[in-house]
């Protein structure tokens, strides 16, 4: 399947959708000039492409108790074994994000937690998986940059 050619107003209309994902598309109909059946039809297409997967929600977890970011490296004995290890950690709620990695580590999880105590049961739960033998972690300061907008009209520039 080749490159979707998007224009300015898909453009626009992605711009907002990231920035809420509920806003009603009589608002950005307002906001672009243009009617709401257009924006509806420009997103149904975007979403028929598989440009626009769903749409998220996104929580603050400081709000909710869960303020702890940490980082986790796994490395695992055989790399045969790591479906079986990413099943494992598909059963820990805590661990919020986990990809297959080159490198240093086999596989590498982000995980949130209330303290660092409870990032330690964690952690813990992570180095007990079966073929997990070693994990290596970092602590989150902070996080300073987390921004889907830059990239997406990094892309359009390049489209």
């Amino acid at each position: 399947m080749g490159k979707i050619k998007l224009d300015e107003i898909d453009h626009q209309i992605l711009d907002m959708l990231i920035d809420n994902t509920r806003i009603p598309f009589t608002d950005i109909a307002k906001k672009l000039l243009i009617s709401a059946g257009t924006v509806h039809v420009r997103v149904k297409k975007m979403e028929e492409s598989g440009i626009i997967r769903g749409s998220s929600l996104t929580l603050d977890y400081k709000k909710l108790g869960y303020s702890f970011i940490a980082y986790v490296g796994l490395f695992i004995n055989n790399t045969s074994q790591t479906k079986f290890v990413l099943e494992r950690i598909n059963d820990i709620p805590f661990v919020t994000v986990a990809h297959i990695t080159t490198g240093k580590f086999n596989i590498f999880c982000k995980i949130r937690a209330k303290s660092t105590e409870h990032a330690k049961e964690i952690i813990f739960m992570l180095d007990d998986i079966e073929g997990v033998y070693r994990t290596e972690t970092m602590i989150s300061l902070e996080e300073s940059l987390n921004d889907k907008k830059r990239l997406m009209h990094s892309i359009f520039n390049d489209l």
